[in-house]
């Protein structure tokens, strides 16, 4: 499919609509961390599937940013390019996503948080590795480096080893068997990382003058007496909005989330989440907010 042209469709944010002519998509990644495209074949895809509006939010870097936006502006794409960030956190033994939108990329503070989160991951991998090789799997360490080049090295990236080499048939058994909380008892290699906490993820993301939004609350797996209770903490920390529309969630699921942001006074987000081609999700599917939400990017004009 062709590239559109910059006459094709206008870059519009509305404040109190979703959007006009074109897309919105908070939420994607790139092989800056954990996603399967370049920022440039992810800014083709996003453009191609009339996605007006990008954040690309991968996960503790900010390296895909200006890589995209050289990429836009080499081609003269019509694409709006956010700046974002998917910050990892800890929260009572719960690993909680903070969503950085329309910061400042060269601000010191998230500058100094991304060092840390990056020596985190590091050391995380190895202790990773290390268990992999008792469980049998060597050099898992190196082949996930490998792999992540020199982007955030993730979980997904020795899922990804443990697949390519036959030991799983998905790279969901990978994480079921071995690098999840709930994996073999006998041959686990989960690593409990050391995150930031979500003030200090907010703190940072505001710091460099941008909005802080709780990544897809409905995955982690919380009663929904835990989840409130996640979400008054993000809002005492000084969180500013939840992602309430994800493209696998039911009308009731984004009706319940729309109804913290009422609760709580938080503003609205929405994203796929998008790391490659499949056919439950991809770039601007489902992404419409429900009426009454007031989008995170009215924040920002």
């Amino acid at each position: 499919m062709a590239l559109l042209s910059t006459t094709d469709f206008p870059i519009i944010i509305n404040k109190t609509d979703n959007f006009s002519h074109g897309r919105i998509d908070l939420h994607s990644h790139t092989n800056c961390s954990d996603g399967g495209l370049s920022p440039q074949t992810l800014i083709d895809r996003a453009v191609n599937y009339q996605i007006a509006v990008l954040a690309i939010t991968d996960h503790d870097t900010l390296a895909g940013f200006d890589i995209a936006q050289e990429y836009i502006s080499e081609k003269n794409i019509p694409i709006k390019l956010i700046s974002g960030i998917e910050i990892s956190t800890a929260w009572q033994g719960f690993e909680i996503h903070i969503v950085g939108l329309n910061l400042d990329e060269q601000h010191t503070a998230i500058q100094e948080l991304i060092v840390k989160q990056q020596e985190a991951r590091e050391q995380r991998a190895i202790a990773i590795g290390e268990k992999l090789a008792k469980c049998g799997f060597l050099n898992a360490y190196d082949d996930a480096k490998n792999l992540a080049a020199e982007g955030s090295i993730t979980r997904a990236h020795f899922a990804k080893v443990l697949y390519q080499q036959g030991h799983v048939s998905t790279m969901q058994k990978a994480f079921d068997q071995y690098l999840g909380k709930k994996g073999r008892t006998t041959q686990r290699a989960y690593v409990k990382p050391s995150w930031c906490s979500i003030e200090q993820a907010v703190y940072a993301i505001h710091a460099a003058g941008g909005s802080a939004v709780m990544a897809h609350p409905i995955r982690y797996d919380l009663s929904a007496k835990w989840l409130r209770r996640l979400i008054v903490h993000f809002k005492e920390s000084r969180g500013d909005a939840l992602e309430v529309v994800l493209p696998q969630m039911n009308p009731q699921q984004r009706q319940t989330m729309l109804n913290y942001c009422l609760e709580y006074d938080l503003h609205a987000s929405m994203g796929s989440d998008f790391h490659y081609p499949n056919k439950w999700s991809d770039l601007g599917r489902n992404l419409i907010l429900p009426d009454g939400a007031k989008p995170v990017w009215a924040m920002w004009s």
